[in-house]
């Protein structure tokens, strides 16, 4: 800022010229700390903004006690292989091992993930779980040669995913998305899987006013859980 363009009073002396120029300088000073402090608190208002968003957005989110349960928790989630059909098998075996080890502080939990799908089978509908990914168990823990040896050499495991000495963990997402709680919503297609029939095969009625009458399947609809005969 040059001289010129300070609105100064008019003086006399240089006594008077000095003061007014230490005002004007006052001035300068007072309007900048001003504006800091309007640029602060704006600042501050759009974190608490942010904050009560956060909030708000965990309040009606659905997994967000399980996310924050997922952050704290210790040691981090590993993949393993195993043979098909034997997942929980594995998952009893290695609690075993974790036991008998005294892995307990380096192994903290084992996951065979599943989900609720509808079976027909001998004409009765019936609500199973069934594994989402066969022939893989989840398992948390703190990667050490001995916790590495406990998983590694348990009965039914083929092997870690990726690396097979220095595997890889999960990101916090993946997990989430793999273990996170699904509620079945009314609008939700229900999984219907028809088992035990087949086409041209003999069945017996089981109600309606052919009710205990022989007849032979022509086509099966496990969307609607019936069969045409």
């Amino acid at each position: 800022m040059s001289l010129e363009d300070l609105d100064l009073p008019q003086t006399n002396s240089a006594d008077d010229f000095e003061a007014a120029l230490a005002a004007t300088a006052t001035d300068d000073v007072v309007t900048s700390v001003v504006a800091d402090e309007v640029v602060g608190t704006q600042e501050a208002i759009d974190a608490i903004e942010e904050e009560v968003a956060v909030e708000l957005e965990e309040e009606n989110d659905e997994n967000a006690e399980f996310r924050r349960a997922l952050r704290t928790a210790p040691g981090d989630w590993y993949v393993v292989h195993s043979y098909a059909g034997y997942e929980k098998k594995v998952k009893g075996n290695l609690a075993n091992r974790i036991t008998s080890l005294n892995m307990e502080d380096y192994i903290f939990q084992v996951e065979v993930p599943e989900e609720e799908v509808m079976e027909i089978k001998n004409g009765q509908r019936k609500q199973v779980k069934r594994n989402v990914f066969p022939g893989y168990v989840l398992v948390r823990m703190d990667l050490t040669d001995e916790s590495w040896s406990c998983v590694r050499n348990t009965p039914g495991v083929t092997g870690f995913v990726g690396n097979a000495h220095h595997p890889s963990p999960l990101t916090l997402t993946e997990v989430e998305n793999i273990l996170a709680p699904r509620p079945v919503k009314k609008s939700d297609k229900i999984d219907i899987r028809m088992v035990d029939f087949e086409i041209n095969e003999s069945v017996t009625v089981m109600d309606g006013p052919f009710a205990t009458l022989p007849a032979t399947i022509s086509e099966i609809m496990p969307e609607q859980g019936k069969l045409k005969v």
